[in-house]
């Protein structure tokens, strides 16, 4: 910082002991502390700095915002405050490295079908990116690829593709601002993919390998249900942040979901990889009549039973909404189609709560 960014009219010190008071809620730490306060200036009363997050998608932001305003304008000579709010996505280190361009890689996972995996991956990622964070999805299901339709790419619409140098790349199609990947592009959409588990594991290796996902935050890998070649396949070669894992409300969904998030604890271990879980997400947690009152035809509890299990938080529970399945049935998401409802501030919540578990690991884990 230099002399010039200061005249006198205001005690640089008293502006750092100011914002020394405001806490990153995640790491306990003062965001002075942490280094997240920039390019601090002030001129004639006049002060302006730069707070620095870990990620976009801080759902606390705003507040930062709003009390770093009210606490330097307490300060003697201050008269104007200007904050500009930015950030810089940490990445997970890893010593086999990582996807050329991608800062995190985060599956989304669960025990068994139809408890939403694929339509949380989905509005995870369009959270994401409406935070302002680059995103790509990748659909890692080989056998049943439901993104192309929930994301309304229409049937016959393919990537582009090239070799160069001997290599083969792909580029990801663009959709409502994230990048895009599916085997859905590559087969007809009314064919069965009928593969044994080398094949499967093959493609997924080349969608991690060739495709071109440019500058990347985070990339959303949806996967097959259960804990199969995909899984391990992922596990061994990508480089995983961290796992959402997806669940509903019912004991048997419960069960399932438990022995696919041991599968990450277990492979991590064999591998000698840490692939923690970020979090979970129950989906069909209730449905709620005209009259406004819930009903909980799945049961209770269940997606808070499975996070006490893995000591990990519940991200979120995400109700039995019509507008949720239009969204993915018609292939513009409920996040695109209502970006002002309730069900899409859930979904930014739930994408908050994720992106703030992948940046306190990665500060936690570069302190170490």
């Amino acid at each position: 910082m230099n002399s010039e960014d200061f005249d006198g009219t205001v005690d640089k010190d008293a502006i750092l002991r100011a914002l020394n008071m405001i806490n990153d809620p995640d790491l306990g730490r003062s965001i002075v502390e942490l280094g997240f306060v920039k390019n601090l200036r002030a001129c004639g009363g006049n002060v302006a700095f730069d707070i620095e997050l870990t990620t976009p998608a801080c759902p606390v932001k705003d507040q930062m915002h709003e009390q770093a305003i009210d606490l330097v304008k307490q300060i003697e000579g201050v008269q104007n405050v200007a904050v500009n709010m930015t950030s810089r996505t940490r990445q997970l280190v890893d010593i086999r490295g990582g996807i050329p361009g991608v800062k995190n890689t985060i599956a989304v996972a669960a025990g068994k079908g139809g408890v939403g995996k694929s339509t949380t991956a989905v509005n995870l990622a369009l959270a994401l990116a409406d935070s302002g964070a680059k995103v790509g999805l990748l659909d890692a299901d080989i056998h049943g690829p439901s993104i192309p339709i929930m994301l309304g790419v229409p049937a016959g619409e393919m990537p582009d593709g090239e070799e160069e140098d001997g290599v083969q790349k792909i580029y990801p199609l663009d959709r409502f601002g994230i990048k895009l990947m599916s085997v859905g592009f590559l087969t007809d959409r009314d064919s069965p993919i009928i593969w044994r588990g080398p094949m499967v594991g093959k493609m997924l290796t080349t969608f991690l390998q060739s495709v071109v996902w440019g500058d990347l935050d985070y990339l959303i890998i949806d996967l097959p249900p259960g804990t199969g070649d995909v899984q391990l396949t992922l596990i061994q070669t990508a480089p995983l942040s961290g796992a959402v894992i997806v669940t509903t409300p019912e004991a048997v969904a419960g069960e399932d979901v438990i022995r696919a998030g041991k599968m990450f604890e277990k492979m991590g271990q064999t591998l000698n990889v840490n692939v923690p879980i970020l979090g979970i997400v129950e989906n069909m947690s209730w449905f709620e009549s005209p009259d406004g009152q819930r009903h909980y035809i799945f049961g209770e509890g269940g997606g808070q039973r499975i996070a006490g299990v893995f000591g990990v938080p519940l991200l979120g529970q995400v109700p039995r909404e019509p507008n949720i399945t239009r969204g993915g049935d018609s292939g513009i998401p409920v996040l695109v189609s209502q970006p002002n409802s309730p069900t899409s501030a859930l979904y930014r919540e739930i994408a908050g709560g994720v992106a703030r578990r992948v940046s306190t690991l990665a500060m936690e884990e570069s302190a170490v």
